[in-house]
């Protein structure tokens, strides 16, 4: 009998978690590897779980997969790790009552985009194929946060094989997926695609599983599991380790038994132990056939919330108003020193020109300035001038990321530009790590979540932001049309309005217009006054993303002793640039060079007679027309 019709009128019980063993006997590695070097340990974790209780049994396999095996440069060595990790299962179970079932894990986390679908299905395949090859009993897809990945792959399974399988999902938040589509649709497509065995593993431990099951109904046609974790790991002397909680697992055993589930085993954490008291609570135990749902359903009460929470905004967007007119930003970074002195008094020159923001970088090419979270919010408070924060990705992991952008939105700083960020060993610390948890790309993505109220992770935060997302484009490259692809993807994911590199060529900004006169989002074009020959040298040979014209260079070099008529030069430039990007863009952004606000003063002030002799200019033309 097939362990699907032993479903119909029992609860079978399931191993539990074979890293976290694996771990605990300091093999901290390519799990599925040891499939190859260490089989007879593999099988004595099989035996010592079918000796506590388990019905089933899965293969060492769950990261077995070209994409997660080309991490340890194992990526050809996925037909030879899967097959012996069948043979391995079938020689620990010696009676035909336990069954194997073959593990494929999900491979998208938290950055979905980051694993194209066509690259999920090569790999998912490759994987499937060996399984079967070996004869395993059934397949099981768990620990899935993407749904989307999870149908795909599920599909392909039901195409490719008539064993039976079992879809599992994991969660961030009780009853919720991490995409916010409740966990009960999600069971209900799952089931749509043919899946037998619907339900939940990884991530929560039996408390928060059970409560997320509380609002699931029984399936009309599949069946429900659960293998939840141990508990939360804790990290003590360089190891992760888990509560030693067997017991609470005997405890909980008929809870789940009460919510439907007939397929009970462990995930990470758990241990044979676990799994011995899950076996001897459960055992002759009956199945539900009927359960009442609460009619409070939590991921009805996340929906309210939400729907409820409008975003707060404090003034007009940026990208408002550099559609309605010509808009000033100017960049002013945060001191190297604690010295604030002459960055307060630039601040409130340029407040009494009128820009409309004040962009502060996030630590440029990577050395250490002041906050510029902390600067920012000074300016807002004491000079009353609009704060653009500069986020990189380069400092902060996804955690760090999240709650920087909390406190901002807590601070009332609204206006944020998302960057990938210089790398570490650019900068002043040279032996510091560059984190890089995310791309700019998904940055914006997740910026654009947090103002729908939700987390990187999919929770509920209770109230929106409203973030003004920027993003920062370099077309100081030979073929702009790729950059301009490019940067198309970052509106996709959400950007507001654009923010170049430096441009230091009339030309450029034409051909820049032209490649990108079908965007409809604003674009303020970046420009830095230069001040001496070597600071242009410096920038167009030392610095990414920046070019200046060789005759710009040349200009630069013949005034090298002169470093008055230098700057005064560097100046002259910037205007006619100034002339140029104001005749196609509404948008300028100033670069203050080595806190010499008194230029980006003089320039700011130019714009602005600039574009307001533009604006009377075209007045005069449409009074006379």
């Amino acid at each position: 009998m097939s362990f699907l019709d032993r479903l119909k009128n029992e609860i079978l019980i399931a191993d539990g978690a074979m890293g976290t063993l694996l771990y605990s006997y300091g093999k901290d590695t390519c799990f599925e590897a040891l499939n190859l070097s260490h089989h007879e340990q593999i099988q004595h974790i099989h035996q010592a779980y079918i000796h506590a209780g388990a019905d089933i049994i899965q293969t060492n396999t769950y990261a077995a997969n070209y994409l997660k095996l080309q991490r340890y440069g194992l990526e050809d060595n996925v037909k030879e790790i899967n097959s012996a990790a069948v043979k391995i299962a079938k020689q620990a179970a010696t009676t035909n009552k336990v069954n194997i079932l073959g593990t494929i894990g999900g491979n998208r986390g938290m950055k979905p985009q980051a694993i194209s679908l066509e690259e999920l299905k090569r790999s998912f395949r490759e994987q499937l194929y060996c399984l079967l090859l070996e004869g395993v009993d059934g397949i099981l897809l768990e620990t899935f946060y993407d749904l989307e990945e999870l149908e795909t792959v599920l599909q392909i399974t039901k195409k490719e094989t008539d064993l039976p399988v079992i879809a599992q999902v994991s969660i961030h938040e009780i009853g919720i997926l991490q995409n916010q589509s409740s966990l009960s649709s999600a069971f209900d497509r799952l089931e749509n695609l043919g899946a037998d065995v619907i339900g939940l593993n990884c991530r929560l431990g039996p408390h928060h599983m059970i409560a997320s099951l509380e609002q699931i109904p029984l399936p009309k046609h599949a069946y429900l599991s659960a293998y939840p974790n141990a508990s939360l790991p804790t990290y003590i002397d360089g190891k992760f380790e888990y509560k030693d909680n067997a017991e609470y697992f005997r405890k909980s055993a008929e809870e789940f038994r009460k919510q439907g589930v007939r397929l009970l085993g462990g995930c990470c954490g758990t241990t044979p132990e676990h799994i011995k008291n899950f076996a001897e609570a459960l055992k002759d135990a009956v199945p539900i056939t009927e359960k009442a749902i609460p009619s409070n359903a939590n991921a009805l009460r996340v929906e309210s919330i939400l729907l409820n929470s409008p975003p707060l905004r404090e003034y007009t967007p940026l990208e408002e108003i550099a559609k309605e007119r010509a808009s000033v930003i100017v960049e002013l970074d945060p001191p190297r020193k604690l010295d604030t002195t002459r960055f307060f008094e630039g601040a409130k020159k340029l407040k009494e020109e009128g820009i409309d923001a004040i962009t502060l970088a996030d630590n440029s090419l990577a050395s250490a300035r002041i906050s510029n979270t902390a600067i920012g919010t000074l300016v807002k408070q004491n000079i009353g001038l609009r704060p653009l924060i500069h986020i990189a990705c380069r400092d902060r992991n996804m955690i760090g990321l999240q709650s920087h952008l909390m406190g901002l939105h807590t601070l009332g700083l609204q206006d944020v530009l998302a960057i990938t960020g210089d790398p570490a060993r650019v900068g002043d610390f040279p032996g510091a790590s560059s984190v890089y948890d995310m791309t700019s790309f998904d940055l914006i993505s997740m910026i654009k979540q947090l103002n729908e109220g939700l987390s990187f992770s999919g929770k509920n935060l209770g109230q929106k932001t409203a973030f003004s997302v920027s993003a920062a484009f370099n077309p100081n490259v030979r073929q702009v049309d790729k950059a301009v692809k490019r940067l198309e993807k970052k509106i996709e994911c959400g950007a507001d309005y654009i923010i170049t590199q430096p441009i230091y060529s009339e030309e450029k900004i034409i051909e820049l217009y032209e490649a990108t006169k079908h965007i409809d989002k604003p674009i303020y074009i970046g420009l830095m006054p230069l001040t001496s020959s070597n600071n242009a040298e410096f920038l167009h040979n030392e610095v990414p993303g920046i070019k200046i014209d060789d005759s710009i260079r040349q200009t630069m070099a013949n005034l090298k002793d002169n470093p008055e008529q230098a700057t005064q030069e560097g100046l002259k430039i910037t205007k006619s640039l100034i002339d140029t990007a104001a005749t196609y863009f509404n948008g300028i952004y100033l670069i203050t060079p080595f806190l010499r606000y008194e230029l980006s003063v003089e320039l700011a002030r130019y714009t602005k007679r600039r574009t307001a002799a533009t604006r009377r200019t075209t007045n005069a033309t449409n009074f006379i027309s």
